[in-house]
């Protein structure tokens, strides 16, 4: 059967002209894709310049069983209720002033009914609850049908209440009451939930709450002012839940992680250590019984898996032999898991599989970038490298396509956000774009990015600024050292957090970048925690918590933070910076952005502010997409040409 899979898992021939950046700037051609339960019928958000369409199709013969242009709104998710209906859940940049709700991003559900073509708003007509989706939406096979349970806002209580949906009109019934102090719960198989967790911001106490007779019970807590334990959906068997938590007087054998992965029987309220040979970056459960089969791990190459149900482990394996060296990756699987979808990235720009076991095949169904053949993806390596103090940091290198024996190349840093996040091995579109116009690409995970452990996520804590900068020039030096690229000729580009970096390293780190590109940037770290904390209930909430930690304030408003702000060191900026940000951000106002602008100004320093109208933090039009990238390359080019 793997040989069978082999035959089919080849990809496209390349083609001889390099593609235009506007190429890897749009949208990838296909946003999300999903099999429905019985493995039948593929849906999915097909992309065409900036138009969306919600396509399914029926397996068998191609037929198009359903098509709807979805015009330029945002998807955020695609989800099978049943095999008769499609969840489509959309997000917009809004505000609600009746509830002193900020300008947020708000999610939406619309129920698409396929016998009938129908469209029906989740939460439609719902008396007192906003049409507004309150965290993920969860289906459920109960014994009644397919249901849909999310929880919704209540404009008259305040409640945010479970909910099941009706699927043919939308309207909610409220089957669990949940104030603002409910952070998640787990549902069971026929919908009914079975653990909740509560958490008061103010105190910072966690409370793990378990069924007793029509009530829950607190059955743990502890007191988390930062890194709250949390829920994930249920265990191997139908009595059991996942809970995300530090609790070293059950396991010091994760001692290198923040958190550990348990189960606990809803019954006896006992905790056991889940048994994978490696810590779990996300879990896996079986797309009909929810039950826990598996998890992921991210690794150098990309995600490794480990299966718990043998079932799903045979499987699997077969799939990782028929791909062998292109680290496939689990999208979609259908209910009895005949049939799968994966995704690979790794020496192309991306193709969606559909592995069909019965038939011993595997056939290409999507291209993500169907313009760019593997001739024109720049090859990825690994690296690593030691920082002035001795820490190793890793990261990738993406090289210009074709440069086998780099030398003295031109070399872009690209920092990516968070900071507790990670670049990782595959298709990255940014840092793709660069390489195709002759660029070295470097992205290190630096100190304080996930992936690496305990240790190595708190020794960022606090550096922003610091040895979190200067593991990034730390790299550049070593790049220069190996002879691989040209240290004079650097430049600095990173979005969110990275946007940070950019503006960084050309006043804190000064001396490494010739030029600097800040995408949605934080230029000013007190004024951005005065905002977080204004946004919140009260001043010292979690969030509040959470960045003091990470910028290394010793309190709110600490104004220790300005020598650590670019906004407040303009003069010494030694490199012109391009700024561009959505005016749409709700992570990171514009006005951060422009607090940059104007410090620069003043100090008579080359600066370019480009405002995108109606962007949000994530560059999620295609439109705008493509203008901060052939914006990024013009002045990339302009500032440090790569021929």
């Amino acid at each position: 059967m793997a040989a069978g899979l082999l035959a089919c898992a080849g990809i496209a021939h390349a083609q001889s002209d390099a593609p235009p950046l506007e190429v890897y700037g749009g949208s990838p051609a296909i946003e999300h894709i999903q099999l429905s339960p019985d493995g039948e019928m593929l849906a999915r958000v097909r992309v065409v310049d900036e138009q969306r369409e919600i396509v399914i199709n029926r397996l068998a013969d191609g037929a198009r069983l359903f098509s709807s242009d979805a015009g330029t709104i945002k998807v955020r998710d695609l989800r099978w209720v049943g095999n008769g209906r499609i969840l489509v859940v959309t997000s917009q940049t809004r505000d609600v002033p009746a509830l002193a709700i900020p300008r947020s991003e708000l999610f939406f559900g619309q129920l698409i009914d396929l016998s009938t073509g129908r469209i029906t708003q989740v939460f439609d007509r719902t008396p007192d609850v906003l049409a507004v989706l309150y965290g993920p939406a969860s289906v459920r096979a109960t014994t009644q049908g397919e249901a849909l349970f999310v929880r919704g806002v209540n404009i008259r209580t305040e409640n945010i209440d479970l909910h099941r949906i009706d699927l043919r009109t939308g309207r909610g019934r409220t089957v669990a009451y949940m104030d603002h102090t409910t952070e998640d719960h787990v549902l069971d198989g026929d919908g009914k939930v079975i653990a909740i967790s509560r958490y008061d911001d103010r105190t910072g106490r966690w409370a793990l709450r378990l069924p007793d007779g029509q009530n829950y019970r607190d059955a743990w807590t502890v007191e988390a002012p930062l890194d709250s334990p949390t829920l994930h959906g249920q265990g191997r068997s139908p009595r059991t839940i996942i809970v995300n938590a530090d609790r070293p007087d059950l396991s010091s054998a994760e001692a290198d992680y923040i958190q550990t992965w348990f189960e606990v029987d809803i019954d006896s309220g006992v905790w056991t250590r889940l048994p994978f040979e490696h810590h779990p970056d996300f879990l896996i459960h079986h797309p009909a019984t929810g039950l826990l089969i598996g998890a992921g791990r991210v690794e150098v190459n990309g995600v490794r898996y480990e299966f718990l149900d043998p079932d799903a482990s045979a499987r699997w394996q077969l799939v990782e032999r028929a791909f062998a060296e292109r680290n496939p990756e689990l999208v979609s699987w259908s209910d009895a898991l005949g049939r799968i979808v994966v995704f690979t990235e790794t020496a192309e720009a991306g193709q969606f599989h559909l592995v069909d076991f019965a038939r011993g095949a595997a056939d290409i169904i999507a291209d993500a970038y169907p313009a760019i053949s593997p001739d024109h993806v720049g090859e990825v390596r690994p690296v690593q490298y030691l920082a002035q103090d001795g820490q190793r940091i890793h990261g990738y290198l993406t090289l210009p396509p074709g440069a086998s024996d780099p030398d003295s190349l031109p070399l872009v840093v690209l920092a990516h956000g968070g900071p507790a996040a990670r670049d990782v091995a595959g298709f990255d579109w940014w840092a793709q774009a660069m390489a195709s116009r002759g660029y070295a690409v470097l992205q290190a995970n630096f100190r304080g990015s996930t992936g690496y452990g305990r240790a190595f996520l708190e020794a960022g804590y606090g550096e922003w600024g610091g040895r979190m900068q200067t593991d990034l020039s730390d790299g550049v030096r070593w790049l220069a050292a190996e002879g691989i690229i040209d240290a004079s000729r650097v430049c600095i580009v990173g979005a969110s957090y990275g946007g940070y970096a950019a503006m960084a390293g050309l006043t804190l780190d000064q001396g490494v970048y010739r030029c600097g590109v800040s995408v949605a940037g934080v230029s000013d770290l007190r004024r951005m925690v005065n905002r977080e904390s204004r946004q919140e209930r009260h001043r010292d909430s979690q969030t509040v918590r959470y960045w003091n930690r990470s910028m290394g304030a010793a309190r709110l408003n600490d104004r220790a933070l300005d020598d650590r702000s670019p906004a407040h060191l303009a003069a010494r900026i030694d490199g012109p910076l391009l700024l561009i940000h959505g005016r749409d951000d709700t992570v990171v106002p514009i006005e951060q952005s422009r607090i940059m602008a104007d410090a620069l100004r003043r100090a008579g320093k080359p600066v370019e502010l480009i405002e995108m109208a109606g962007e949000d933090h994530w560059l999620s039009q295609s439109a705008t997409r493509r203008r901060m990238l052939s914006e990024t390359m013009r002045f990339l080019e302009a500032h440090n040409p790569a021929r």
